[in-house]
């Protein structure tokens, strides 16, 4: 079952990478953009599913080389889509979360996202902690820290306006104004405040196959759980040590697992 074929991709072109006589990179770009596009509408309608992997690795070499030099949450949007048709969930799934840095709140990406998340073999349940903040601070985990700053300008200068007129004019309905902006516009600035002044972990994904997780950095320690781990699988790094990584994973176990088998977000 596919997420989606694109047309989908297309709604991208009239804004990325527009092409400019002026900008020759920028053309660049826009015609290996167009190429990708167009090799993975081919992989789409192709006869045999061999045909349509050698498309779909065309249009992947080319988006990939476009995240080289560019970071844009729809490009990392249409990797996923790639690796996903690919039956590389792990990769899919680390662009779509890298997208989701940039567009939280794309209706597209989180309907994807969603989807392949449901098709991992590994499921490993959320800290309940971890859950009610998500789901109590919503505002602070979905939107892009632009929309919060945008939202925050709003309601902080509307506030101060609200206060102004209840100052001049003393009506009773200019108070409510003023109240039912200060509550927003205090929640918001805590949000940039707390983001601003705390790193974020680094997170990543399990893109090997399978993996077995280890008590120390060597193949030599006992593994750490009966079962191996599986692509898709997420992570929080605690540690990067050479060719070792020390991780939680989202119900707070912890493990070492090979570099390679992983790619960080």
């Amino acid at each position: 079952m596919k997420i989606f074929s694109l047309p989908l991709i297309f709604l991208l072109a009239p804004f990325f990478f527009p092409a400019s006589p002026a900008n020759s990179a920028s053309q660049g770009n826009g015609i290996i953009f167009s190429e990708a596009n167009r090799f993975f509408s081919q992989a789409n309608e192709a006869t045999s599913s061999a045909e349509a992997r050698k498309l779909y690795e065309k249009a992947l070499l080319r988006y990939e080389k476009l995240s080289r030099e560019v970071q844009n949450g729809k490009l990392y949007y249409n990797i996923g889509n790639t690796y996903h048709e690919l039956d590389d969930i792990g990769r899919a799934i680390v662009n779509f979360r890298r997208a989701e840095k940039l567009i939280p709140a794309d209706g597209n990406l989180r309907q994807n996202l969603a989807y392949v998340l449901s098709t991992r073999q590994d499921s490993i349940p959320e800290k309940q902690e971890e859950k009610l903040l998500r789901t109590l601070f919503f505002w602070h985990f979905d939107l892009a820290r632009d929309t919060r700053m945008r939202l925050f300008s709003v309601c902080y200068i509307g506030f101060w306006l609200a206060a102004g007129f209840m100052f001049f004019s003393g009506r009773p309905g200019s108070r409510w104004l003023a109240g039912s902006l200060l509550t927003p516009t205090l929640l918001l600035s805590a949000s940039l405040a707390i983001e601003h002044l705390t790193k974020s972990p680094r997170t990543g994904v399990i893109v090997a196959p399978e993996i077995v997780a280890r008590q120390g950095d060597g193949q030599n320690y006992q593994p750490s759980f009966t079962a191996p781990l599986h692509a898709g699988t997420e992570f929080t790094l605690l540690e990067d040590r050479k060719n070792w990584l020390r991780v939680e994973l989202p119900d707070g176990r912890q493990c070492w697992l090979p570099s390679q088998s992983s790619e960080l977000i």
